[in-house]
């Protein structure tokens, strides 16, 4: 089977704190909540098989990156025939239109309760390669909306490694890497007023290494 963990940074309420949601359904209300998923199609490969499922199950169409997470093949993962998994880890912007089946619902990854199987081992998985890339490559550009005042993106960053992230520092390094360029235009004003804030975008719209070596580190 292939299951794919897909992220998406989200506030539960206009006036909540942006957390990193996974997606989760459940196909009888008797079963616990699992990440979507299901049977390989003899015609297709394993990315397509994850890609055909999310926008046929959960109507999830602009997945602005995939890739492929790990096996999960331990004998006894679910009940009755051996079942190995493939997974992948999927991310969604932001401004992405994200129109759910009832059966399916945007969790934060803090609070999530029983799931099925090994799927709470699979998200963990997969928030460890999102915290990890976010430090070496231009990844966020997979959960940001298409411009954005950099406070935004830094709340993104907050809410996918779990810690604050310095607004401030955060432009610095990634204007010094080429991660983000200034688009010449402004948002618009916060609740508390003031002066509209610069829009940025990212430079490139696909996967790239931008410092090997890097690491963002929680504050002390």
């Amino acid at each position: 089977e292939v299951l794919s963990a897909v992220f998406q940074v989200r506030r539960p309420t206009p006036d909540d704190e942006p957390h990193l949601c996974v997606l989760l359904w459940r196909q009888h209300d008797d079963e616990p909540l699992a990440l979507p998923g299901g049977g390989v199609a003899p015609h297709e490969s394993l990315s397509e098989t994850a890609r055909r499922q999310l926008a046929d199950t959960m109507d999830i169409r602009k997945v602005a990156h995939l890739e492929q997470l790990s096996v999960f093949s331990a004998p006894h993962r679910t009940p009755g025939r051996r079942t190995i998994a493939s997974t992948y880890l999927g991310l969604v912007p932001t401004d992405a239109p994200a129109r759910l089946p009832d059966t399916a619902a945007w969790l934060p990854v803090d609070s999530l309760s029983v799931l099925a199987h090994d799927h709470a081992d699979i998200i963990a998985a997969a928030r460890r390669r999102l915290a990890a890339k976010l430090s070496y490559t231009n990844i966020a550009f997979a959960l940001a909306p298409t411009r954005f005042p950099m406070s935004e993106l830094s709340e993104i960053y907050c809410a996918a490694l779990g810690y604050p992230v310095d607004t401030t520092n955060l432009l610095r390094i990634l204007s010094r890497r080429g991660v983000v360029v200034a688009t010449g235009t402004v948002g618009k004003t916060g609740r508390t007023g003031g002066r509209p804030p610069a829009l940025y975008a990212f430079a490139d719209n696909e996967l790239r290494v931008t410092d090997e070596f890097a690491t963002l580190k929680p504050p002390p």
